[in-house]
């Protein structure tokens, strides 16, 4: 997001978004560049969540412009659900099928969007599973996992789309404590390897320590933008400094 040279996949112009009267997103800017791990954070509310679902068109802007590799996805003649295919979306409550199996539920949308053969996709769909440590567990229907279990699926599945971006919209959230840490440390190892990433998190250790950018939102308003360590050292608005500290003081 901040290197002049970088490949710019992902490029969030003016946007704006209201339901009725109620605007939740006001005149929102950034960029996400290839390798980028972005870390959106803010108080319940402030609408972070809403800006992924707009960024992933399962919300449409009122305004503004959303750019992929420099085209708008928001024009009539683009394909969304091409586009939704390689900016893939983790969710806050998972979102698997819960009659389809473990391995079912990675297969599918590589069968029917991608229109990969079955054979390919099953093969594609083991490699992600064992990437999260769920290969053992692929005839388990969601049922019979635990919230930990189901999320590191979901990222599988997400994986399997061989997307260019990730969004993850509260990704621990809906999780016990114990299993906050299995989640995160995928999260962490795809950042490692390069995946381009951003994240709606409470987790502020994970925005800190992993993050190449933060961006904290307030009032539907990118209030404060910067490196992690600057932002979390020396935040400049005294609404983030407010936010952070019980971090900052910690």
């Amino acid at each position: 997001m901040n290197e002049a040279n970088a490949e710019n996949i992902l490029e969030i112009r003016h946007l704006s978004k209201a339901f009725g009267s109620n605007v939740v997103l006001r005149d929102i800017d950034f960029k996400v560049n290839k390798g980028d791990v972005i870390s959106i954070i803010g108080a319940s509310g402030s609408g972070k969540s809403t800006l992924l679902r707009c960024t992933n068109l399962l919300e449409l802007p009122t305004s503004g412009e959303i750019l992929f590799h420099g085209k708008n996805i928001l024009n009539r003649s683009f394909n969304a659900s091409t586009y939704r295919a390689q900016v893939g979306m983790v969710f806050q409550s998972f979102n698997l099928f819960n009659n389809m199996t473990v391995l079912e539920n990675c297969v599918v949308g590589q069968v029917h969007v991608l229109k990969k053969n079955k054979q390919d996709a099953d093969q594609t769909a083991r490699k992600y599973l064992e990437r999260v440590g769920m290969l053992p567990y692929i005839n388990a229907k969601p049922r019979q996992i635990s919230g930990g279990q189901k999320q590191r699926v979901a990222i599988a599945r997400a994986l399997a789309m061989d997307p260019e971006v990730l969004l993850f919209d509260e990704p621990t959230s809906a999780l016990d404590p114990e299993m906050v840490g299995e989640v995160l440390q995928v999260m962490k190892s795809l950042a490692s390897d390069g995946m381009t990433m951003l994240v709606v998190t409470h987790e502020m250790a994970f925005a800190r320590d992993v993050s190449t950018f933060v961006a904290f939102m307030k009032d539907g308003v990118l209030w404060e933008q910067g490196a992690p360590k600057e932002l979390f050292s020396c935040p400049k608005r005294p609404e983030t400094k407010e936010f952070l500290s019980r971090f900052l003081n910690a």
